[in-house]
């Protein structure tokens, strides 16, 4: 499989300059139009801020592109065929050269690959509520792949107790960054712990390479909660998920739909605010990646 680096992903490559893969189902799926090229673009600015570079990871036309430029960024915001790419996806997608935006599974088995440690995302996915057995490529793909994911925890739609669960038993750290409790996402705090707190990228880094020299498999899930101006309080955002859990159940919606369904409604009954904090947790996670990135 031939990977296409962009400029700039390549040229650190070169001179050994940290880098920090991002997905792209955020633009092909996350967020509206212009919304979605605007935070990727200020993610991508986000980690140059902290001293890295950005590698924003995407199908195009069949080729896997690490790092791309602001055409590609726009061309991919205002796709309408692209596929949503989890790791099974991925060897379809390539096949029959389409576009596709890369999930948290997807683009850890990429950035893998392509020789890149760490990667900065929303939320992971999990264990969905009611359906214990609906478990996310995400979970699977931290379990064997030795990336380390940036995040604000699993999205709040999901069972946030069992997606625990879910990584223990596979072998996952979770670390709180700044905290000691696992963030819920759109809140700053689900009330459950963590396995270790760390406050400084460095005692990050000192992880990853205790893991590496151990040489497990599995990834390092680094939870940051999201910047408290822009946290939506857990009861509010409960009550606008519960909402629209039972329109999802009602409609039938099953599958990969299921997720996107439910943060655009979540977002609806919020009335942007629940977008508001996805928007805002995502570039803050792209620092702290950067940081990290960095102290490697």
């Amino acid at each position: 499989m031939d990977f296409v680096f962009g400029r700039e992903a390549a040229a650190a490559r070169r001179d050994g300059r940290p880098l920090v893969a991002l997905e792209s189902t955020l633009i092909t799926h996350g967020l509206p139009y212009p919304l979605n090229v605007e935070t990727a673009s200020n993610m991508e600015a986000a980690v140059r801020e902290e001293g890295a570079v950005p590698a924003t990871v995407a199908l195009m036309e069949g080729v896997v592109r690490i790092g791309l430029d602001s055409d590609d960024l726009e061309a991919l915001g205002k796709s309408r065929s692209a596929r949503k790419c989890s790791r099974r996806d991925l060897p379809i997608a390539l096949a029959r050269r389409e576009w596709g935006g890369t999930t948290v599974a997807a683009t850890m088995f990429l950035a893998h690959r392509a020789g890149i440690r760490i990667f900065a995302t929303g939320g992971i996915g999990g264990v969905h509520r009611g359906h214990p057995f609906d478990i996310s490529a995400d979970v699977e793909e931290l379990g064997r792949t030795p990336v380390t994911v940036v995040c604000a925890g699993a999205k709040a739609i999901l069972d946030l107790p069992l997606t625990l669960e879910a990584l223990e038993t596979r072998g996952v750290p979770v670390v709180g960054f700044g905290c000691d409790t696992f963030p819920a996402f759109y809140s700053r705090s689900s009330g459950l712990p963590v396995d270790i707190r760390c406050d400084t990228p460095d005692e990050v880094a000192a992880l990853m390479e205790a893991r590496d020299e151990l040489q497990l498999s599995a990834g390092i899930l680094v939870c940051a909660p999201p910047p408290s101006e822009a946290e939506v309080p857990a009861d509010e955002i409960e009550h606008a998920i519960a909402a629209a859990l039972l329109e999802a159940d009602a409609t039938g919606i099953r599958g990969k739909e299921v997720t996107p369904f439910l943060l655009a409604r979540v977002s609806e009954l919020t009335d942007r605010r629940s977008q508001s904090a996805n928007v805002a947790l995502l570039e803050n996670n792209a620092r702290i990646a950067a940081r990290i990135a960095r102290s490697l």
